[in-house]
């Protein structure tokens, strides 16, 4: 029940906010692909440049929409709202809590990946994505909603978190995978982004979009990923560290 009550709060605010955050989705995303793939004609890998952007802007859509929706919202209710003592002292266990934020970021990733494949429809790329793609979007969601959880548990002030989305979130925007090819980085920092969460995302979604083989050792690592993080968010809070 703990986590039905937790999807039911992320359910009411998307609801309250259906506009605020479908546009939210939209606009980044939708100028990486203008502006890269539509504005910057090239070809990568033998195919149109867009085959190869458009299942990466998908994949760090879904990280940006995970993150986004659990880290700020969680923080404020923990520093400013004092919401969580009240998680605290009821009798919901603390890990359904948890449990919930995640599933419910993952879903808001989620849809924010699905609004990106809509708009994509009319430029008829002939890309493929099915149940597995989704299936790697939920995971990468689980991923990075995790790490709002802990971020959001970490953090001291509300500048923190858009501290840590400077240092973490946005440099793997970049490089893991999405707008180029991992290839192109130098050795030694390319194998530690190859086995960061994102890089393994765009990967499979990409490899599945062009309809070729994936590597199911991708979704290993996204749930080794999930454990781990897992594993802090539960000794923050079972700690009661920063809270």
């Amino acid at each position: 029940m703990g986590i039905l009550t937790v999807l039911w709060e992320k359910w009411v605010e998307f609801r309250r906010d259906f506009y605020k955050i479908t546009l939210a989705a939209m606009v980044a995303p939708l100028m990486y692909i203008l502006v890269f793939g539509m504005g910057i004609q090239t070809v990568s890998h033998g195919q149109p440049y867009l085959n190869f952007l458009i299942p990466g802007v998908v994949a760090l859509t879904t990280m940006n929409g995970s993150f986004n929706a659990i880290a700020q919202n969680l923080n404020v209710q923990r520093l400013y709202e004092k919401a969580l003592d009240q998680v605290m002292i009821s009798p919901t266990p603390l890990w359904q809590f948890v449990i919930g934020q995640i599933i419910g970021g993952s879903l808001r990733g989620i849809y924010a990946g699905v609004v990106i494949l809509f708009l994509v429809l009319p430029i008829g790329t002939n890309l493929c994505f099915n149940g597995w793609s989704f299936l790697i979007m939920f995971l990468n969601g689980a991923v990075f909603a995790t790490m709002g959880v802990v971020v959001s548990f970490y953090a001291k002030s509300h500048t923190d978190v858009p501290r840590f989305s400077n240092y973490v979130i946005m440099p793997m925007a970049y490089l893991c995978n999405t707008f180029f090819a991992a290839e192109a980085i130098p050795h030694g920092l390319r194998e530690i982004i190859h086995y960061l969460p994102l890089s393994q995302a765009s990967s499979m979604i990409r490899q599945i979009a062009n309809r070729e083989a994936f590597s199911f050792g991708g979704i290993g690592v996204l749930l080794v990923y999930l454990m781990l993080l897992m594993l802090m968010a539960f000794c923050f809070l079972y700690k009661k560290r920063n809270l």
